[in-house]
């Protein structure tokens, strides 16, 4: 089974900043309310982890690998629980520069494995906590930006 989740937004701010905001692991904690630890690097292959904390729901603690980092571009891992194929998730975040030096954020995750068709109400709450990052990622970028 699959299922995806995709969230957008557009950022008042260059790819490139926006970029340096999603890829400072350690300092998440004082911006995003989802993803509120993170350590690890920006790395392909690079094992992070990452602790979420969803609106509704108890914290949890993931170590995925880095797929993709392309500087100002995308930023992508991938995550299993327990096992390959019991649930696994492929988080995206895509950047991609918009008119006036502005930047479209997609961020989105693929669920995939046998633990998906069990997990709907779980997973309907996904977007809005991606929702909750991406306001708090521009408030970030757009006030950093305002103050340099």
């Amino acid at each position: 089974m699959r299922r995806t989740i995709s969230t957008e937004i557009t950022i008042d701010a260059t790819p490139g900043e926006v970029w340096a905001v999603l890829t400072d692991l350690p300092r998440y904690c004082t911006w995003n309310p989802f993803i509120r630890e993170a350590a690890g690097e920006a790395l392909p292959g690079e094992r992070l982890t990452l602790t979420m904390y969803p609106a509704s729901g108890k914290p949890t603690t993931f170590r995925p690998t880095v797929l993709v980092a392309s500087p100002g571009s995308e930023l992508r891992w991938l995550g299993h629980f327990l096992f390959r194929g019991l649930f696994d998730g492929e988080h995206y975040l895509r950047l991609s520069e918009g008119p006036g030096r502005t930047t479209r954020l997609e961020h989105g995750e693929r669920f995939r494995g046998v633990l998906v068709p069990f997990l709907g109400r779980t997973l309907d709450g996904t977007a809005r906590n991606f929702t909750a990052m991406n306001d708090a990622l521009r408030t970030r970028v757009e006030s950093a930006r305002a103050t340099s």
